[in-house]
Parts: C-alpha cells; structure tokens; sequence
C-alpha cells in the first residue's frame, strides 16, 4: 500500500471520529494527515511527509485555538433570539424563593426563573434574556428603583 494511501486513511478516520465526538479539533489534526498525504503523492520522504503533517495539523490547532480565545466574550447562543423564540418574552415574577429563584407560569407550564447576575429580587414583570438548561434568566423590565417589594 502506498504512503499516501495510508496518509488519506488516517485522514478519514479522523473525520468519522469527529463526525463521532463532535471535537472540532480533529479536523484541524485531519488537515495535517491531508497534508502528509499530498506531500507524500509530491514524492518527499517519510521525514517530509512527518514534518508537513505535523506543521499543517499543530498550526491548524493552534490557529483555531487562539480564534476561539479571541471570540470568548461573545454573547451565548442561549441568548440569542435567533437560536431560541424565548428570547426577550415577558413573564410574571410574583414572589422570589430564598435560593434566588422563582416559580413562573410560561407557556402554559410551570418554569424556574433566576436573576441575571446581581439584580435585586424585584417582583413584576421580567424578560427572559437567557435559557440555562431549562430554566430561564430573567431581568426586570422595569428599573430596579420602581420596586414594589424587595425579598
């Protein structure tokens, strides 16, 4: 069997593993196989085929891990109303639990909302601005002054 044979089957397998896992970085790393194969259908050796596979796969790597930092304070897709119709919907907040939580009626269900962050414990009503698993995270509508009761 030909090296480059040998080079795109390890490329594939590291597709179907990601196609698996869901661990984006293994097509980084099947990048760098790809490169060993066409350096090896160039003709380099063994040691070539090694150096451009590694060099293409860790700079992939390291390219997309330093993308990925960059990109850290962007907002959640659970915050985004074009990944989830809840977005800024308004709920009812009639009394607030000691844990920091409340029972809502939403939908026609009953719903768990929290605070975003370290807003009072207001009553009224509140938008949803997030959904953690299945519970939302609400913040007032109205200011935090316009209080009526403050648990």
């Amino acid at each position: 069997m030909a090296q480059s044979t040998v080079w795109w089957l390890l490329a594939g397998s590291a597709v179907v593993m990601e196609l698996l896992t869901g661990t984006f970085y293994l097509l980084m790393l099947a990048l760098g196989l790809a490169a060993g194969a066409l350096a090896a259908h160039a003709g380099a050796g063994t040691t070539g085929q090694l150096v451009a596979a590694a060099l293409v796969g860790s700079g992939a790597v390291v390219g997309w891990y330093l993308r990925d930092r960059r990109h850290a304070g962007d907002p959640s897709p659970r915050g985004l109303r074009s990944v989830n119709l809840d977005i800024g919907e308004i709920v009812h907040i009639d009394a607030w639990n000691h844990d920091g939580s409340a029972q809502v009626r939403y939908r026609g269900a009953n719903w768990t909302a929290q605070r975003r962050g370290d807003l009072p414990a207001t009553t009224g009503p509140h938008r949803v601005v997030e959904l953690v698993g299945n519970r939302l995270l609400v913040e007032p509508v109205a200011s935090p002054a316009a209080s009526t009761t403050d648990h």
